[in-house]
């Protein structure tokens, strides 16, 4: 409960230990003090988190009125719940709660930290629903932040884990991100690397977090109002490309275990699912070029990351060149890059979904403008600035009506607004009828 006094949203008073009309001191545990042995179960179930009033939930009215709120929630659409802090709530309480619920079969997932040597640790809650395992995402930082992507080959149970079904897996979450104990959108190709793995490896329940910039612990821009994705800071994780194609990934391999593993004893990975999906991951520096095995149908195929066409020959077999940092992804839910796209988008209007693979000094941004209005007009100082967020993949989406075409160019600009156009001609391209056409670039020198 809340360690302050005031007036809650709906107006009623409270203070510590006090919320009329809801719980009063003799709803609360006895232990009044903050947590001070975590080897003790005791000491972290019922003594106070950081100052944190704590329910005793051991006692019926405390459990009848938490499982009434979930009720009511229920009522209203809620699909399913996280249970924040559930390490410092005894197993057999969550238990008997979730069990007075009108759907105690509901989706519940369990926010339980452990730590080798703590008395209370995330297996003892796999009995009540999914536990998230906060050491999948600690070790994704650590293996794409400087050792080796080989190192993944048996990533999960293998490593101490929990059992896969009951896994509720990450790359980062919005607490994580913000102690820099797992990867954040600011690791750049490597945290977009990282949910391409999660969504492609066949362990656990994976989460995307989606959220906006920040420094330390700010909060959300413009008041929490979203008008549109990369705008006023809202970063839209769920939107990237890269990541959002690989939910029907995942969907489509469903149950399918690892094949043809591939690796190249440092940082280049491949492997499929089954006969039903193929994924390669570059977090090389350098371009990686194959020929790699599947297990796939022969057929033409849409890689996802990149929205281009992959020919799988009759020996399940395909060549292709990934550039440092990127990954491509086949599934049989896509066999033509037609009826494919970067999965939900936060603007449903016809335009361009540009991509281009720049690297930059510091202090240097990368833009695009072209021949129409809403490129700018060929005005370098109207240019539209690209996010970084993938870097060294800059992206941005831009409104545009259908069927029109447009020819367009990327540029540099430094802190003291130097432009350098990349070399070459013009690009050209066309909106389809429908969606936006996907462009992915390689900047020009």
């Amino acid at each position: 409960m809340a360690n302050s006094a005031g007036t809650g949203t709906a107006g009623s008073s409270y203070s510590k230990y006090n919320y009329p009309g809801l719980y009063s001191s003799s709803d609360l545990d006895d232990c009044t003090r903050d947590i001070d042995n975590y080897g003790d179960s005791w000491n972290v179930h019922h003594c106070e988190l950081s100052g944190l009033p704590d329910l005793d939930t051991g006692e019926e009215y405390v459990r009848k009125t938490i499982a009434g709120y979930l009720n009511d929630l229920l009522s209203l659409g809620v699909d399913g719940f996280r249970i924040d802090a559930a390490k410092h709530i005894p197993p057999g309480d969550l238990a008997n709660i979730k069990g007075r619920l009108s759907n105690p079969g509901v989706h519940w997932k369990q926010e339980t930290i452990g730590a080798p040597g703590e008395a209370v640790q995330p297996g003892q809650y796999t009995g009540t629903g999914d536990v998230q395992e906060f050491s999948f995402a600690k070790d994704l930082k650590r293996i794409f932040s400087g050792e080796k992507l080989a190192y993944l080959k048996n990533f999960g149970e293998a490593w101490g884990y929990v059992p896969s079904g009951k896994a509720a897996t990450f790359v980062t979450n919005h607490d994580t991100e913000r102690h820099d104990t797992t990867l954040t959108y600011k690791n750049g190709s490597a945290y977009t690397l990282a949910h391409v793995f999660m969504l492609a490896w066949p362990y656990g329940s994976p989460d995307v977090h989606s959220g906006y910039e920040f420094s330390s612990d700010a909060g959300s821009p413009n008041d929490g109002q979203v008008n549109a994705c990369y705008t006023d800071g809202w970063k839209c994780q769920h939107a990237w490309r890269e990541i959002a194609s690989m939910v029907e990934f995942r969907n489509t391999a469903g149950s399918a275990g690892v094949t043809n593993w591939w690796d190249n004893g440092n940082n280049a990975i491949a492997f499929g699912r089954g006969d039903k999906a193929y994924v390669a991951i570059n977090h090389e520096s350098g371009s990686l070029n194959r020929t790699f095995q599947t297990s796939l149908p022969a057929g033409t195929y849409c890689d996802v990351q990149s929205g281009k066409p992959v020919t799988v020959n009759g020996s399940g077999q395909f060549t292709a060149t990934l550039g440092g940092n990127t990954a491509l992804a086949l599934h049989t839910g896509a066999t033509s890059c037609s009826d494919t796209g970067p999965g939900p988008d936060p603007d449903p209007e016809a335009g361009a979904s540009f991509s281009v693979d720049a690297t930059t000094a510091w202090g240097e941004n990368i833009y695009v403008t072209g021949d129409n209005a809403a490129l700018g007009s060929w005005n370098p100082a109207a240019a539209l600035k690209l996010d970084p967020a993938s870097y060294p993949v800059w992206k941005l989406d831009v409104a545009l009506p259908t069927g029109t075409s447009f020819a367009y160019k990327y540029l540099r600009k430094d802190a003291s607004g130097k432009v350098t156009w990349e070399s070459g001609a013009n690009r050209t391209a066309t909106v389809p009828s429908s969606g936006k056409t996907l462009l992915s670039d390689s900047w020009r020198s």
